[in-house]
């Protein structure tokens, strides 16, 4: 990736590849399984009898698999290569699938969600570097299409669980249809070539080619709250729907697909406004929307305004992860497979204590009350890029 597009120029024209819609559609399956996962989550806890701060280590076990990820990332992609790190990563969420949907007991079902975030991370990290070192200057739309596949494809998830659940076949049914389309992804292209990462010289980086620059680790800081805001919305806004409106479980199940509606649309429509604006630019407003839609979904007196208010949050969510993952990379100085390891780490610690504060604090207070961790978050994210715009000299 070169300087001009965290700069706000015009970027390069996209050409996808074989290997970019591959890409594109692993991290569709991933997206599948986890935003299927996480409205089930409060399910399973009522069926296992547990609290929600326990109901929460489902989130914690997956943030484990991907501070595996995150510490030994990059070494098992240059001891296996890329491309069984790829199939594997498939292998492995469905594995950790059946697994989560097979548990009756709270020890099973945690080690369903801690082997399908483990190979899920591998997956996640290593398509984010090969799609990053494909396009070069084109990595921000191609990484911002590749999320807006992800979400599109993840917008279907929580309708297909819930759909199962409203119908009385229950929400396994609706994250078992995860297994087919994996089997279909792979027969398709197991056959396209997955390039390595380029060599890095020592000598082009006095630092040694194991240390990433500080610039990478200010991304990394606001990479953290937004995904830790994203999780906080996947496992608890259901949650929130049902104890405070009494929606029935597959509706409030289902309107997790609301979210991931908005986050499709400002994904696709990313991809052009990164030629246009800068990246951070774009993120602080992204922040921005995201909190009038989290006012309006927290104060929402009626059910259908607290959908509209997570459909604009989803609309700023959309951007987020894409546009920090690519932050991160680009300033990674050719370190991806590195880089990407290092974002899962911080996505570990996210998605690990994001959800599961949020579920202490509900069972503390209310969940109401407990959501006003989400703008906290925002105010952090934000303060973090307008911090690191001065310290490091970023236009827009």
């Amino acid at each position: 990736m070169t300087a001009a597009a965290p700069s706000g120029s015009r970027g390069p024209r996209l050409v996808r590849d074989r290997l970019t819609w591959a890409g594109y559609l692993l991290l569709g399956l991933w997206a599948f399984f986890l935003y299927g996962f996480g409205p089930t989550v409060p399910l399973v806890g009522a069926e296992l009898g547990v609290s929600r701060a326990l109901s929460g280590l489902h989130g914690t076990a997956m943030a484990v698999g991907a501070v595996v990820a995150g510490l030994a990332g990059s070494a098992v992609v240059a001891r296996l290569g890329r491309r069984l790190v790829l199939w594997s990563g498939v292998l492995g969420i469905s594995a950790g699938l059946l697994l989560y949907v097979g548990g009756r007991s709270l020890p099973v079902t945690l080690a369903g969600a801690l082997v399908a975030g483990t190979a899920g991370s591998f997956l996640v990290n290593t398509v984010n570097a090969v799609l990053a070192d494909d396009h070069g200057s084109a990595a921000p739309a191609a990484l911002s299409q590749a999320n807006a596949m992800a979400s599109g494809v993840g917008t279907v998830a929580p309708l297909v669980v819930g759909a199962a659940v409203a119908v009385g076949l229950g929400w396994r049914a609706g994250l078992l249809v995860l297994l087919p389309l994996a089997a279909a992804v792979y027969l398709s292209f197991r056959t396209v070539p997955v390039p390595e990462q380029l060599p890095v010289h020592r000598d082009a980086h006095p630092g040694g080619v194991r240390r990433l620059p500080a610039a990478y680790w200010v991304s990394w800081g606001v990479l953290v709250c937004v995904i830790a805001i994203e999780f906080c919305l996947s496992l608890w806004s259901g949650d929130l729907l049902r104890t405070r409106f009494a929606l029935p479980p597959g509706y409030a199940t289902a309107s997790w697909g609301a979210v991931l509606a908005g986050m499709t649309v400002s994904r696709l429509l990313g991809s052009r406004w990164t030629a246009r604006h800068a990246v951070d630019a774009l993120l602080l407003r992204s922040l921005g929307v995201l909190l009038v839609g989290f006012a309006v979904f927290w104060a929402a007196p009626v059910a259908w305004l607290a959908v509209v208010g997570l459909v604009v949050a989803g609309l700023g969510m959309g951007l987020q992860y894409p546009l920090t993952i690519g932050r991160a990379l680009h300033a990674s100085a050719g370190r991806t497979d590195l880089a990407s390891a290092r974002a899962s780490l911080g996505a570990g610690l996210a998605v690990g204590l994001g959800p599961f504060a949020l579920g202490a604090l509900a069972d503390s207070f209310s969940v109401r009350a407990a959501f006003l961790l989400v703008p906290a978050l925002a105010l952090v994210a934000m303060a973090g890029l307008l911090a690191s715009r001065r310290r490091l000299g970023v236009a827009g």
